[in-house]
């Protein structure tokens, strides 16, 4: 069982794929890291030897950001633009689109569940 960055990668699956399991790796940095430790995409986790996961897990730890650190930095930005009050910082706040999409018959995702505002009596 390979695990990198305390992550169980699935031992059946392609490593290419198994990669993609860790947060912050997609496929094409998955298949740039196979292809510097020298490591075919077709083989699968089950296959790799010890040598082959240590080289991985190495190279991964050394070059790129992920999992936890990832997580915590993409927070940290999201807090840095609420504090300074910038739109994009205020719609965060908000619980509303950041990117400019209409909010009037969508969003739904972004805004919850549907509020209803009762009638007025006469």
């Amino acid at each position: 069982m390979a695990r990198i960055k305390g992550i169980d990668l699935p031992k059946n699956k392609r490593g290419v794929i198994a990669l993609t399991y860790i947060y912050g790796i997609g496929s094409s940095f998955a298949k740039d890291i196979l292809k510097k430790v020298n490591i075919s995409e077709d083989i699968k986790v089950k296959d790799w030897s010890d040598d082959q996961t240590s080289s991985i897990r190495s190279l991964i730890n050394d070059q790129y950001t992920v999992e936890g650190e990832l997580r915590a930095e993409t927070k940290m930005n999201i807090k840095r633009l609420m504090d300074i009050g910038c739109y994009r910082g205020i719609r965060h706040r908000t619980g509303l689109p950041l990117r400019g999409q209409k909010t009037k018959n969508n969003s739904r995702t972004r805004k919850g569940k549907r509020k209803t505002v009762a009638n007025k009596k006469k």
